[in-house]
């Protein structure tokens, strides 16, 4: 039997938004972590991901950053590179990129139609049905084997890392970014049992990149590297960055590696994003110098100044001046209330936020609150919400320690509402900040930006 017929009799799926519904329909089976199907799905399938190139990226906060720098770089050196990350901010395409394009939707059609049947086998057995995520995974895996072929592959972690469905790689080199309190109910709740979760990306042989800075993180990423014979690099020790300058524009760091020494510029805003911007440096280092992966310093300069991430301290409108940004756990609101001192502290906040139920909420609110003048809470259109009368119960236990004295709380749980109350109370000289959960950041940019092919979801 010929392909096509085959494709035909099996393939039930006759759209892009058929495809999609397919895969977000398996969001019921939830978050399974473990390898076992997601290995089975792809040994159906020839296990297309044994003939592509990784670079694994886990971390609590900046993991997209850090793909959206080293993406950006290598594209500008001339490679061809394959981005899969999650959630998305716009449309179920944006989770799988080839050279900064999301798949075609004809082309995701056709991949989904090739997976079904496979995924219903796996389904059969004692394992039970494959997650959405597993799905995912595999189609983006099918994509860059069989369909674009890049030279490399930027591969973002799901959740943790050891029993995270992308773990189904040996990547050429492994990152760790950070690590923080975030997932706790499936990761653990100490920076101890977090980081034995995100260390789990580690392969023997395969040298391993971090920025992590909590010495019994970094002890745990050492024991384990030394346990594998896998090569590290540690933020602060075998390379170091310094921020040299900081404005409304972007910023400038001094890098200082085993290899070379340069002054890089970012577009991209907050500190934290130069540490992101050296553990991406720091690994196409270990790229160009064992890997054969060359680069013209002036390309790696221009990559990382063109680097862009979507809802990461990214400015929508001038007037009044909205900023959107996904933190959304503890870590996160610090980088962010630190940015904002930075740039923004002669300015009124009026802060638009909304939250989905499993965060660290107090910590994340203490950190971010001080620096609020008018707090508009509000809810993401999305099934794990969390009500916007429960953070307000929040925000008022904190109000007497950390709050301003005179600070404004409104609660609208109509996100749509909430923004057109943003945009009221954002005066010439004021910042509006949404942020919190990318449901709500997904939302809220689809809006601003009126862009019509917005999608939920994850």
């Amino acid at each position: 039997m010929s392909e096509n017929t085959g494709a035909a009799c099996a393939a039930p799926l006759q759209t892009y938004n058929d495809a999609v519904a397919w895969i977000n329909n398996l969001i019921p089976f939830g978050i399974r972590p473990g390898l076992s199907r997601i290995e089975l799905l792809l040994s159906k399938l020839g296990d297309p991901h044994k003939h592509l190139k990784f670079i694994h990226v886990a971390g609590t906060n900046g993991k997209g950053s850090t793909c959206a720098f080293l993406t950006s770089t290598l594209r500008q050196g001339g490679y061809d590179v394959g981005t899969f990350t999650s959630p998305y901010i716009t449309k179920f395409t944006n989770r799988f990129q080839y050279n900064e394009e999301d798949i075609p939707e004809d082309t995701l059609l056709k991949l989904a139609n090739k997976l079904k049947p496979f995924v219903e086998e796996v389904a059969a057995t004692e394992l039970g049905s494959p997650t959405m995520f597993e799905v995912a995974t595999a189609l983006a895996i099918l994509y860059y084997a069989e369909v674009c072929y890049p030279d490399v592959v930027v591969w973002e972690t799901g959740l943790g890392g050891r029993l995270d469905v992308t773990n189904v790689v040996t990547p050429v080199i492994s990152v760790i970014t950070n690590i923080g309190f975030d997932h706790t109910d499936i990761l653990g709740d100490t920076i101890e049992q977090i980081t034995s979760e995100k260390a789990g990306i580690i392969k023997p042989g395969v040298p391993v990149v971090t920025t992590v800075e909590q010495p019994e993180a970094i002890r745990i990423i050492r024991e384990t590297c030394a346990q594998k014979k896998s090569t590290l690099y540690v933020a602060g020790e075998q390379f170091t960055y310094e921020q040299l300058e900081v404005n409304k524009n972007g910023q400038r760091f001094h890098y200082n590696g085993p290899f070379r020494e340069l002054d890089v510029e970012l577009t991209m805003q907050g500190k934290h994003q130069s540490a992101n911007a050296a553990c991406a440096l720091m690994t196409l280092e270990v790229l160009r110098q064992y890997m054969a992966f060359y680069m013209e310093e002036e390309d790696l300069k221009k990559g990382f100044q063109r680097a862009f991430w979507a809802g990461r301290f990214e400015k929508v409108s001038d007037h009044p001046l909205l900023i959107l940004d996904g933190a959304h756990n503890p870590e996160g609101a610090e980088t962010l209330a630190r940015t904002i001192k930075d740039l923004y502290a002669d300015r009124k906040l009026i802060l638009m936020m909304g939250m989905l139920v499993n965060k660290h909420h107090k910590s994340y609110l203490e950190h971010i609150l001080p620096l609020v003048d008018t707090l508009i809470l509000t809810e993401p259109d999305f099934r794990r919400k969390m009500d916007a009368a429960q953070l307000k119960n929040m925000v008022e236990e904190l109000r007497p320690s950390f709050a301003k004295p005179n600070l404004d709380i409104i609660v609208e749980p109509s996100w749509k509402n909430a923004l057109s109350l943003l945009k009221l109370r954002t005066e010439a000289d004021d910042l509006g900040i949404v942020s919190g959960t990318l449901y709500l950041i997904a939302d809220v940019r689809a809006s601003l930006l009126h862009q019509t092919d917005s999608e939920k979801g994850w």
